[in-house]
């Protein structure tokens, strides 16, 4: 018998569930009542979408390069679109408006479990409480500080987005402890220093109070994901009675992290529980909210699809997406929410990532899921997956060295740049500035910059080689753009900065 998760903790797991929810953190949002998520209305769209004429279509298309949040009935055209060259057409958009917010960067980062324990019992989920296929764990600090050690000082990670489950026993002051303790690393390196300058928090979603115990430890982005917006496949697949199972607690997590004064935040849905161009529409419709409430979006969205688990059975489910729904789904919402980076995982397989890259801004890289799976694995340099120590089955376990490599490979420069958040670029402002194009011309000076760190420090000899030529290329850009878009004194920081981290010297930044 494995160790029931519930059991132990620092408190009565009952009594404290009794006391997270706050309804009246659920009703300030509401209106007339209601939230933001009408199923009927949404599937009424679907329908009304499709078989929409192809000047209807182009139009649309035409209209998202103004990097604006799109009208719902725009989105629901573009996913009833059927015809293949058309769809083409979609996709060629959604590349160069990657290219237009983004430029050609990719940010990578890693995820980093803390714990196994959860009081919920998601359908789909293996770490849900009552399967007793799962080793249940919970990381010390200093074993949180031995896995973030790996990441920044092994490996070469700047982020992480640290995962947490729904117990007591990775509450609020719990979450933000870990982080305090993964900022805190300062490691010598080849000819740096390891370190993570952003840790991502995704965790189940908290009161405000709890959300600015986060805000003040330094959290970066803020990801809470609906899972399903289809609000009858939510309840079947996260039951009643559950802290899980209530659908507007999860829906406002985002509200409330805003007004804790978190203004990143990320969305997502688990594609798979239902049908995919609801969940799109959902998205949409989340993003919109957002918007109305505070002025701005999602920082990110993220794209994950069902996988494999630990003694889960998947018999029950009827809407898988396909891999060619997949790729058309990525393509219409960075039609349908431009300004936002968009997240594909390892989840997927190297094959289908490769597929979806450029129309993406973000992907993990030297992945592990299960609970201290990198002080486990980086000591003999094997990338293993056991079932019973992690919420699901990855597809893609390769190096980040290897992925930095691909990613040249195909003109892609990889960034590891937090600078905007300590500038104070975030939230309105920089979404204000990724509508612009003006935050795309700071990242890409950085991008230079933090890649150059990082292939100094970490890269093998054929990475570090292919790396230096992207470089080399990216510098003659910024040298052809002045003064269009830089300015003579930002080449002239720009070559001396990369001049001082040659040198030795980390951490510059626009």
């Amino acid at each position: 018998m494995k160790e029931d998760a519930n059991a132990g903790g620092k408190r009565n797991v009952a009594e404290w569930q009794k006391g997270l929810i706050r309804q009246d953190e659920i009703d300030r949002y509401l209106v007339d009542g209601k939230d933001f998520i009408d199923d009927d209305a949404i599937e009424a769209e679907i329908a009304r979408g499709r078989g929409a004429g192809a000047d209807r279509v182009r139009a649309i298309i035409k209209k998202a390069y103004d990097i604006k949040l799109m009208d719902s009935a725009d989105v629901a055209c573009l996913l009833g679109v059927e015809d293949p060259a058309l769809k083409e057409e979609v996709f060629k958009a959604a590349r160069e408006i990657k290219t237009k917010v983004y430029d050609n960067r990719v940010v990578t980062f890693a995820p980093l479990y803390c714990g196994s324990k959860c009081v919920n019992r998601c359908k789909y989920c293996g770490f849900r409480c009552d399967n007793e296929a799962i080793e249940r764990r919970v990381l010390t600090m200093d074993e949180i500080e031995a896995e973030a050690r790996v990441l920044a000082a092994k490996i070469g990670h700047k982020r992480l987005v640290v995962v947490y489950g729904e117990h007591p026993d990775t509450d609020a002051d719990y979450i933000a402890e870990s982080m305090r303790r993964i900022y805190s690393i300062k490691e010598r390196v080849r000819n740096g220093v390891g370190e993570i300058r952003r840790v991502n928090v995704n965790a189940a979603p908290l009161p405000i109070e709890g959300l600015k115990k986060l805000h003040e430890a330094g959290i970066g982005t803020y990801q809470v994901f609906q899972e399903t917006y289809h609000k009858k496949t939510y309840a079947a697949v996260h039951p009643a009675g559950t802290l899980k199972g209530n659908y507007p607690w999860r829906l406002y997590a985002l509200h409330r992290a805003m007004d804790a004064g978190i203004d990143d935040v990320a969305v997502g849905a688990l594609f798979g529980l239902y049908d995919w161009r609801f969940e799109v529409m959902g998205l949409v419709a989340h993003a919109r909210d957002l918007e109305r409430r505070f002025g701005l979006g999602p920082h990110t969205v993220s794209v994950p699809r069902l996988e494999p688990a630990a003694d889960t059975d998947f018999s029950w489910v009827t809407n898988r997406v396909s891999d060619d729904e997949f790729r058309y789904l990525i393509a219409v919402i960075r039609l349908a929410i431009p300004y936002a980076g968009l997240i594909v995982t390892n989840r997927e397989k190297p094959e289908m990532i490769r597929s979806v890259i450029k129309m993406c801004t973000q992907r993990d890289a030297d992945t592990r899921v299960g609970i201290g799976a990198y002080t486990d694995d980086f000591p003999a340099g094997a990338a293993t997956q056991r079932e019973e120590n992690q919420q699901f089955m990855l597809g893609d376990t390769r190096s980040l060295d290897a992925i930095i490599r691909e990613l040249a490979e195909m003109g892609h420069i990889v960034s590891f740049c937090t600078a905007g958040y300590r500038c104070g670029r975030t939230g309105k402002k920089i979404m204000d500035a990724l509508g612009s194009g003006r935050e795309g011309c700071f990242c890409k000076l950085n991008a230079v910059l933090t890649f150059q760190e990082w292939l100094e420090d970490f890269a093998s000899p054929e990475t570090k080689r292919i790396g230096d030529e992207i470089i080399d290329r990216e510098m003659k850009e910024v040298r052809a753009r002045v003064p269009a878009d830089f300015s003579e004194a930002m080449w002239e920081h720009l070559v001396k900065a990369r001049e001082r981290i040659l040198r030795g010297e980390r951490d510059l930044y626009f």
